[in-house]
Order: C-alpha cells, then structure tokens, then sequence
C-alpha cells in the first residue's frame, strides 16, 4: 500500500513537472494505444507508464446521464475509491471540461480530450489528460464492462 501511495505522489508531481505531446501529430500512440495505461513522456522524450493498464477498471456507462448520455470511469484496482477518472468526452474530439479526476484521494480540475473512441467491451479508449495545475498525461485504456 505504501509502495501505491508513494507512486501515486510521484505521478501527481510528475503531472505538474512534464508534458506529453500525445496530441501533437507526431506522438507513436497517436492514433492506437501502443503504451497502455496512465502514461506521459518524460524530459528525455522517453514515454513513462505511471499506472499499467493491467491495474485499471474501465467501465463504460452508455446512459450515464440519461439515454445516450455516455461516461467513462476508470479506477485503480488496488485503491478504486482514492484514484479514478470519470470523463463523458466520448467521441474523437470530444472535451469534457468538468471530469472528475482524483488522485490518492486528492481531487484536481482539468480537462479531458478524447482521442479514440469506442463503446464495446475489448475495445480501446484513449484520452489526453490536462491539470489545471499543470501536466499533461494520457490514459489509454480497454473497456473491462458497459453497464446499462
């Protein structure tokens, strides 16, 4: 738990310090989830995964906010309750600029862009994640359920 909480810290910290040029064209998961998970690109250009896809949940809620009103929650399985994102920016281009973005039980503001879209169980999500406080990361993850 402590080896969790320490590297939720570092990932908070390096959000503020790094920026992820996934967005930029020329990025080698621009287009497909190459690196799964909660990632960003280091000083060094090196892309760094914070939190591997194999640790997320990813449920896809198609009725969220009402019919055909779609949200996406995806939490760490080791800790749901203290990090999670919650976006409803769900088609290529789609900007959610109120998600719900905790990390160890802290909650940030930011803005959410999606980047591949996909509503069916095996398929993938990505989307580029911007703090308010500075940082930039990309969560790209596979849809684990859709619940009605």
């Amino acid at each position: 738990m402590k080896k969790v909480n320490n590297l939720l810290l570092v990932l908070a910290l390096l959000l503020t310090l790094y920026n992820c040029d996934n967005d930029d064209g020329n990025a080698p998961n621009q287009n497909t989830c190459v690196f799964q998970g909660l990632t960003y690109e280091d000083a060094n250009q090196v892309v760094q995964t914070q939190i591997p896809e194999n640790q997320l949940q990813t449920n896809y809620f198609p009725n969220n906010d009402g019919p055909g009103l779609a949200a996406v929650e995806v939490c760490e399985t080791t800790n749901p309750g203290a990090n999670f994102i919650v976006t409803r920016a769900l088609i290529v281009g789609a900007i959610d600029n109120n998600p719900q973005i905790v990390i160890n039980n802290v909650s940030y503001t930011g803005v959410v862009t999606c980047q591949l879209a996909n509503n069916t169980v095996g398929n993938e999500l990505r989307f580029d994640i911007v703090l308010t406080i500075g940082g930039e990361a990309e969560l790209c993850v596979i849809i684990d359920n859709v619940i009605p």
